[in-house]
């Protein structure tokens, strides 16, 4: 019995972690697209005003 919760902590603990790494990657992939997006805004009005 102790081996079964030793065991579901750890598979517990490993999925807490992925979760983890998947959302900071998300925030990390939307940051980098809103500055994408802003520098190719930014990009379109300087050829606007040419």
């Amino acid at each position: 019995m102790v081996s079964f919760f030793n065991s579901f902590i750890s598979y517990l603990l490993l999925v807490v972690i992925m979760v983890a790494v998947a959302i900071c990657g998300g925030f990390t992939g939307k940051k980098l697209r809103d500055r994408k997006n802003a520098k190719e805004a930014a990009n379109a009005e300087n050829e606007k005003q040419e």
